[in-house]
């Protein structure tokens, strides 16, 4: 079957079985492979994207829940790494195996995106969603205060 949306600002029509996850059609057909699989059970954020604005779990979205809708990766967030929470991310040194990160990221901009001047049990809360096996949580929200703080 043939969906066709959006990706990172351009239209894309995919052949492939409706239930396919979206996850496996951005990394698999479309070559983008910044949104990772990490458990395939929506618990751990590695694969967060957004849909029409809103955070989803892309291991469990089946492609025909995004047709006609607006998908954004990683790759969309900034062209040039230069959002706010890439900076930010950067600068309190939050990465360090670096796998969590891209769907850590995506989980703060769909936050920031909804309360620019989140507190800090807002931005806790919020990330619950997304394990960093690292443990770099106290860096995660000092860069998401950061990217809030600095615009």
């Amino acid at each position: 079957m043939s969906i066709a949306f959006k990706i990172n600002g351009k239209s894309v029509r995919v052949d492939a079985p409706r239930e396919t996850r979206l996850l496996w059609i951005i990394r698999e057909h479309l070559k983008l492979t910044g949104t990772k699989f990490g458990c395939g059970a929506g618990l751990c954020g590695a694969c967060m994207v957004h849909i029409d604005g809103d955070r989803a779990f892309s291991c469990q979205t089946e492609l025909s829940a995004v047709a006609g809708k607006s998908v954004t990766t990683i790759e969309g967030l900034s062209p040039h790494g230069q959002h706010s929470l890439q900076k930010a991310w950067i600068a309190e040194r939050v990465p360090q195996c670096g796998y969590c990160q891209s769907g850590q990221i995506m989980s703060a901009a769909a936050l920031l995106a909804k309360t620019p001047k989140p507190t800090r049990t807002q931005i806790v809360e919020h990330m619950s969603t997304n394990i960093c096996r690292c443990g770099t949580y106290p860096r995660i929200v000092r860069a998401i205060e950061r990217a809030a703080k600095e615009g």
